[in-house]
């Protein structure tokens, strides 16, 4: 059942849930300096990365089946070696943003999510990427976008103390084994699964943070994670 392709309607609805999400958690930072579950990332770190991520979704659909990240997983490379390249890609689109304050960047970020959702239904069964022989459409790539935004979303809430469940937490199963096809899926509950599965500890900060890799296929959660150590805010 896991392995069934998620529901068409659910994955829209999961979509919308987590940019809404994300937006109120934002709202809610006083201060975006605090930290993240990511590692060495901050408050406004993660609102910049969330930009960064929302405008390449949105640069990979407009440009699918011939993307950046359709070109990078048709070389068939091991799930390590994607997990470096997108890592560094994180890193170095981080590195060059303007040093804008935390809501402005999640503006950014809602400007160009919401772009995306209009654009994916009308291309939801179009060719998004090939990897190792298997054809993965824009509708698989929406279950990852839908991954990527819950998890943010998760991030941000243990970032001003407090905790986030999708309502949804067994349509993230499904759409992460078919929208981050490179990358294994922990068993158990299925929100801890894709939690501990992303690299994060269900228990953070009072629970160490074991390193690990990334999260997503379009683009990680974090290129590793710290063990961090502390009281929640």
């Amino acid at each position: 059942m896991e392995r069934t392709p998620p529901d068409r309607h659910r994955v829209l609805e999961s979509y919308q849930d987590g940019v809404q999400a994300i937006r109120s958690l934002a709202a809610g930072v006083g201060d975006w300096s605090v930290p993240t579950p990511c590692t060495e990332w901050l408050a406004a770190d993660l609102a910049g990365h969330l930009r960064c991520v929302a405008e390449n979704f949105l640069e990979y659909l407009q440009d699918s089946p011939d993307s950046r990240l359709a070109k990078l997983f048709a070389q068939d490379a091991a799930s390590a070696v994607l997990i470096r390249q997108q890592a560094r890609q994180n890193a170095t689109e981080l590195a060059v943003l303007p040093p804008e304050p935390g809501p402005s960047r999640i503006m950014a970020f809602t400007v160009s999510a919401g772009a995306y959702a209009d654009l994916m239904p009308d291309m939801w069964d179009r060719t998004h990427l090939i990897y190792r022989g298997t054809k993965y459409t824009v509708g698989d790539h929406a279950g990852a976008a839908c991954v990527e935004w819950h998890l943010h979303a998760w991030d941000l809430a243990r970032a001003i103390g407090t905790d986030y469940r999708p309502r949804d937490p067994e349509l993230l199963v499904s759409a992460w084994h078919w929208g981050v096809p490179h990358l294994p899926l922990a068993p158990g509950d299925a929100w801890e699964a894709v939690l501990r599965s992303s690299g994060r500890s269900p228990g953070w900060p009072l629970e160490e943070t074991p390193v690990s890799g990334p999260a997503t296929r379009g683009a990680p959660a974090a290129p590793g994670r710290r063990r961090v150590r502390g009281r929640r805010a």
